[in-house]
């Protein structure tokens, strides 16, 4: 065996007091990114601070997108309330607004064409989407039924000229 070094170590221990110890010694664990419960539920949001930072930040929004976007809004919204059912039923019903619409057109034709004597040629099938305003067949009715009360006389241009809006 060889000679061995013989080295002296001054080892120095340091004490502290129940009360020094977390005056001087961080003990809540805040490099490790926990926060503690009053801290929590400073830092949630209530449901009406969410909607009043939405209203401020509801321009910087982007409109589409996967994430972060108004479309995600929507979407997942849509999801949780389950909006397709109510979709489909809006669906149906304007479908059926469009069917009325269309059934109140041809009587209004029909009417129009015996107080005319005159044929409309109208393609409801292409026009029914298009026309919106039935006003403009209700006025030529209402000019005829003035300018012939008693149903003797027709003045078919001036039924003929408002039937057709530029369809």
């Amino acid at each position: 065996m060889g000679n061995a070094s013989k080295e002296i170590v001054d080892l120095e221990r340091q004490v502290y007091s129940k009360t020094e110890y977390p005056k001087i010694i961080d003990t809540k664990f805040s490099q490790l990114g926990v926060v503690s419960v009053p801290n929590q539920i400073e830092d949630t949001f209530t449901v009406e601070q969410f909607f009043l930072k939405y209203n401020e930040l509801f321009y910087e929004i982007p409109a589409f997108g996967d994430t972060n976007s108004h479309e995600y809004l929507i979407k997942t919204s849509s999801d949780y309330i389950n909006f397709d059912q109510d979709n489909a039923i809006i669906e149906a019903l304007q479908k059926e607004i469009a069917q009325l619409r269309q059934d109140l057109l041809q009587e209004q034709i029909k009417l129009a064409e015996a107080v005319s004597g005159e044929k409309i040629n109208l393609n409801l099938a292409d026009s029914v989407e298009q026309i919106t305003d039935f006003d403009s067949i209700n006025t030529a009715f209402k000019d005829q039924e003035q300018a012939n009360p008693d149903g003797t006389t027709t003045n078919p241009q001036s039924v003929s000229a408002n039937t057709n809006p530029g369809y």
